[in-house]
């Protein structure tokens, strides 16, 4: 049955998740309590300047319990595997605490509120542009399994091994080089000008900040999709029922659009889902090079200040939701392909 075929596949994922925030957390374990270390010995040290009518045997026997003390509070006098486990605990419940360095705009420094900040950020650039990306490459691989072998056809997949090798932070230092520094027709980088203006000029002038980075991501990401999109249309359009189609005079567009793109629909789906999942996390380089103030480069900053608790919820937080993302998809492959729910057995 579909109801225990879904039970099954989500305690998976959960169970998967939670693995993998155990590793997470113990990867980090050391360099986590080492940064804790030096701020419970820094808080202590702070305290103890307070006290100087004391002798100074007496401000020692105050540092000592002081760190005793704050040493039980965040558990590191318990055994390592009792810490690993708190803090994966703390991560499946979304208890990050606050960060060591890193604030937001605000000021705040509770790690949840900066990650909350960043993640629409990358969510805009990454998944606008991938939705611009999947209609032109659908179009463009449509037009190619019209006409498989012809001009349109080889140009394009000449272009798309050309454009594929190319890594999109070269490719986004090359814009900038012709369009900041030559032609001076965008700004390098950030999310708005400084100062930022107001009302409807904002938005403007946050689309002004976007377009160098999408073209960048579109100029690489559509060329490979339509060459995908070409070989899956292509395969199903060899399928007797579109000859069938085509031999009882139904037009072109709707043979291609209606008979087609309904049999293909399935994986395209699946490239497309995994795409906008993959996309919420950001990338480190690319919006290192744009200065776009996303996950990605909110990852990098947190390694360079090595901010382990702004790290562990970046992870945890972008891993929940790609596995997530995991569970819909075989939920809905489980509920329109029966075989899925019996383990592909006739």
């Amino acid at each position: 049955m579909y109801k225990w075929y879904a039970i099954k596949r989500i305690l998976k994922g959960v169970a998967m998740y939670a693995l993998l925030m155990f590793t997470f957390s113990a990867l980090f374990n050391t360099v986590s309590e080492t940064t804790l270390k030096g701020q419970i010995e820094e808080q202590v040290r702070q305290e103890s300047q307070r006290l100087r009518n004391l002798k100074s045997e007496q401000i020692r026997a105050f540092q000592i319990d002081r760190r005793d003390q704050l040493y039980k509070l965040y558990k590191l006098d318990r055994p390592w595997t009792e810490r690993v486990v708190s803090r994966a605990v703390n991560a499946l419940t979304f208890k990050f605490g606050r960060s060591t360095i890193i604030k937001t705009q605000k000021g705040e420094r509770e790690v949840i509120k900066i990650i909350m900040e960043a993640m629409p950020r990358s969510i805009l650039l990454f998944t606008t542009t991938i939705v611009f990306e999947i209609f032109l490459g659908i179009w463009l691989g449509l037009k190619k399994a019209q006409k498989p072998g012809g001009s349109l056809d080889k140009s394009t997949s000449f272009i798309t091994m050309v454009v594929y090798g190319l890594p999109s932070w070269w490719l986004g230092m090359m814009l900038i080089m012709i369009f900041v520094y030559g032609i001076k027709l965008f700004p390098s980088g950030g999310l708005h000008s400084v100062p930022t203006p107001g009302g409807i000029l904002k938005v403007l002038d946050l689309i002004w900040h976007m377009i160098l980075p999408m073209l960048t991501l579109l100029l690489i990401g559509f060329w490979s999709l339509g060459f995908v999109v070409r070989n899956i249309v292509l395969g199903v359009l060899q399928e007797d029922y579109i000859m069938s189609a085509r031999a009882r005079g139904i037009p072109e567009n709707k043979v291609l659009f209606g008979h087609t793109m309904r049999t293909a629909a399935p994986p395209l789906i699946t490239m497309a889902l995994l795409t906008l999942l993959a996309s919420i996390s950001g990338s480190i380089i690319f919006e290192g090079i744009f200065s776009w103030p996303g996950l990605g480069n909110l990852y990098w900053i947190a390694i360079q200040q090595n901010d382990i608790p702004v790290l562990l919820a970046d992870l945890a937080i972008t891993t929940g939701i790609y596995q997530a993302g995991l569970i819909f998809l075989d939920l809905t492959y489980g509920f329109l392909d029966p075989r899925i729910k019996i383990g592909g057995k006739a």
